[in-house]
């Protein structure tokens, strides 16, 4: 792969750099490498560190069938996962050996047939690709260890034609056996009688209703007015919250009444209450792909993804082009302000790509450092934020013109003949890949895997970061960033987006003139601190106390 910096990857967080008045920063290399090859990153201050049984936190998705591979199959496992875990997180947030998430979402993993397996057949069972409950126990007991919440992409809004609840629908329908419980299980209308809304319906062989089914003829909607499916589908929740599974991220919230956003959220307020009375710190989070003021109609009852910042045209991608980082701060303050005025205990959780988008690395230049900055803005931020696989070390892949989202989902590279293979349907070209895998970047001092492994370091050196009292702050037209301040401690991050070095004189500018401490740097260029006056590189970001 390219090589994450052509100047340096700053740091200067230790030597000399962070005293008002200080030494004056000179370039160095980013880091050096142990005995084994493995590049030194647990240089980080960690004197300010407090340990937050919390959830904000840093979560890693997962596609399952894409990420490793266990028995060699070409298929990504739970076992593959597991064997994965030192990878991901290590257990010790200062030794710079893990990349250091604090969470993960896995996403489907019930019996199902497709190779997505957002069409469950059957919620309570492990598809025998993937694995076992037995590895999905481990798996769980595993990242307890390690301190990992573990979340499951949870598919309620529709099933898979082959499910047995689907099945047993069509059968009490075929029958007239109107007192079955199943014969209201999904949304239909009857042929003949007006179609109830303008969302999409199929008819279903050998009986006269039309099944609604907004994504895919092969996954019919579950009518939530009927009390059966939902305790149906509760007690499938229920089962894996009693295994220890730490939460759900829910696919497709807004479809349970699609078009009516009112019927969506009161459903989500009762069933959510019911979930968490099972777990009362239940971890969950709703995809509701859409604009903030639909959102906003969520979060008095969920989380929401925030989808406004991410992707090609979002806000974290315009920006680390050479924009106004004063643009991100204002923004998530105005945002906090709003969503936690709709539900205190409401969270930020951004991300820039997931399995449903092109990949960053597609459209954030990581020579040119787009990349990095991006990474810094949604990562050194409040809140939740979601890395999607593969994100740290610059695999990239799209939908191209075979328009097919296989290409977004391929197989994470890892360089040590993991045999986990793309799934069917992708074209992706395999020389447009990242050539360096994971094994390989973690042995390099330049690359984007270090890169994300001393960002998260920073960001957990730092708690005030993730949990405290958001200020936006614009210093200059491109540099800009946050206040943060938690625990009676305050941090006040600053992010240089263009691709020139920018001075920032602390003294002239409102709530800044207090920050001393240059605690550390990270982008594609140095920063110092003398006096007041704070010079940032370009695409650089700096944390001061």
């Amino acid at each position: 792969m390219k090589k994450a910096i052509s100047i340096i990857l700053a740091i200067a967080m230790i030597f000399g750099l962070a005293a008002c008045g200080g030494k004056k920063s000179e370039p160095a290399g980013l880091y050096k490498l142990d005995k084994n090859g493995q590049a030194i990153v647990n240089d980080v201050d960690f004197s300010n560190y407090k340990a937050a049984a919390d959830d904000n936190r840093v979560f890693y998705e997962i596609f399952v069938g894409s990420f490793s591979d266990s028995n060699g199959d070409g298929i990504g496992d739970l076992r593959g996962i597991i064997n994965r875990l030192d990878y991901l997180n290590d257990g010790d947030p200062k030794s710079g050996k893990s990349l250091g998430v604090e969470g993960i979402w896995l996403t489907p993993i019930f019996t199902s047939p497709s190779y997505h397996k957002y069409n469950a057949s059957n919620y309570l069972e492990i598809d025998p690709q993937f694995g076992t409950m037995q590895d999905l126990q481990e798996l769980i007991d595993g990242c307890h260890k390690r301190g990992i919440k573990i979340i499951l992409d949870f598919v309620m809004n529709h099933t898979s034609q082959s499910c047995e609840w689907f099945q047993k629908f069509v059968e009490a329908h075929k029958n007239n056996d109107t007192g079955s419980d199943y014969y209201n299980f999904y949304s239909y209308y009857r042929a003949g009688q007006e179609k109830p809304t303008n969302n999409t319906y199929y008819s279903i062989p050998g009986t006269d209703i039309r099944v609604e089914a907004n994504f895919d003829r092969d996954m019919p909607e579950i009518n939530y007015g009927s009390p059966f499916a939902r305790q149906t589908v509760f007690n499938v929740a229920k089962f894996y919250l009693d295994m220890g599974v730490d939460g759900f991220r829910f696919d497709a919230a807004k479809y349970v009444y699609f078009g009516d956003h009112v019927r969506s959220v009161n459903f989500w307020r009762s069933f959510l209450y019911e979930l968490k009375m099972e777990k009362p710190d239940i971890y969950t989070v709703a995809e509701v792909w859409d604009s903030d003021g639909i959102t906003d109609y969520y979060f008095p009852v969920i989380n929401c993804f925030n989808f406004t910042a991410s992707q090609t045209n979002g806000m974290y991608a315009e920006v680390a082009k050479g924009g106004n980082a004063g643009r991100v701060g204002s923004y998530v303050e105005s945002y906090l302000k709003r969503i936690k005025g709709l539900n205190e205990q409401a969270m930020f959780i951004p991300f820039i790509a997931n399995h449903d988008t092109d990949r960053a690395a597609g459209y954030l230049n990581e020579a040119t450092g787009n990349m990095q900055i991006a990474a810094n803005m949604y990562i050194l931020g409040p809140g939740s934020p979601f890395i999607y696989y593969g994100e740290e070390i610059g695999m990239r892949g799209s939908r191209g013109s075979a328009n097919t989202d296989a290409n977004r989902r391929l197989a994470m590279v890892w360089g040590d003949g993991d045999k986990v293979a793309d799934p069917e349907g992708s074209t992706y070209n395999p020389d447009a890949q990242v050539q360096e895998g994971a094994i390989q970047q973690l042995g390099s001092d330049s690359s984007l895997l270090t890169y994300y492994k001393r960002l998260l370091m920073i960001r957990a050196a730092n708690p005030e970061i993730a949990r405290g009292e958001y200020k936006g702050v614009s210093a200059t037209d491109k540099i800009g960033g946050f206040i943060s301040t938690w625990d009676g401690s305050s941090v006040l991050v600053l992010h240089n987006p263009s691709n020139a070095e920018g001075q920032v004189d602390l003294s002239a500018l409102k709530g800044t003139e207090n920050f001393k401490k240059l605690a550390a740097v990270i982008g594609f260029e140095s920063a110092k601190l003398e006096g007041s006056i704070l010079t940032i590189g370009a695409k650089t970001s700096v944390v001061l106390r």
